[in-house]
């Protein structure tokens, strides 16, 4: 997230308007909803944590302890049971 000066970007009269809500505080403005990614969509993570947890179902199914799973991927037991019991 970068930072911009308003002052840079607005147009006097919405700078004004603005500073009668916010002044001299810092203010998030979020992107527009058609803007917004989802988590992990951009860098890969999401794929990434998608495949492994399709694996850890089917290593699952195959008869691998939630344990011995949670020791494979580093992950506690519950995180696991959580993976192997959720609906897709």
């Amino acid at each position: 997230m970068k930072q911009v000066r308003a002052t840079d970007l607005l147009p006097e009269e919405l700078l004004l308007e603005i500073q009668k809500y916010v002044d001299g505080e810092i203010l998030y403005i979020p992107k527009r909803s058609e803007k917004h990614c989802k988590w992990g969509s951009r860098s890969g993570g999401r794929k990434y944590i998608d495949e492994r947890n399709q694996d850890i179902r089917e290593l699952f199914q195959n008869g691998t302890r939630i344990d011995d799973l949670a020791d494979m991927y580093c992950l506690s037991p519950e995180t696991i049971k959580k993976i192997v019991y959720s609906k897709q």
